[in-house]
């Protein structure tokens, strides 16, 4: 694997583990709305998810993650609609998707 891919795929695990540990155990879509710092703190983290999505793609475009587009899209959104965030969207992505790309990059990882 490319050293620049592994570097990224790298920071996308560690912000997905942050993302975890932002909210421990408590998973709470009420707690979550209610918590300016942790709401931005996680879409910070996605912000990354998404750049580091786009760099891989940039030095391997046809590279196996799963919804890469919709993961920059995301990102774009979050940095350049940053005050039309939707927190049901985020929350989606949080219990949906992120468990599905954390399976993927751990698996990618562990190719190498």
């Amino acid at each position: 694997m490319d050293e620049k891919i592994y570097l990224y795929l790298s920071q996308i695990l560690d912000s997905i583990n942050a993302i975890d540990n932002y909210l421990g155990e408590q998973r709470d879509f009420s707690s979550f709305q209610n918590s300016r710092m942790l709401r931005k703190a996680i879409e910070r983290e996605i912000e990354v998810i998404g750049e580091a999505t786009r760099r891989i793609l940039d030095v391997q475009d046809d590279f196996p993650i799963s919804n890469a587009r919709q993961i920059i899209g995301t990102r774009n959104n979050i940095v350049h609609g940053y005050d039309k965030v939707d927190e049901a969207m985020i929350w989606s992505i949080i219990l949906k998707h992120l468990p599905i790309l954390k399976t993927e990059v751990e698996s990618l990882l562990l190719k190498d």
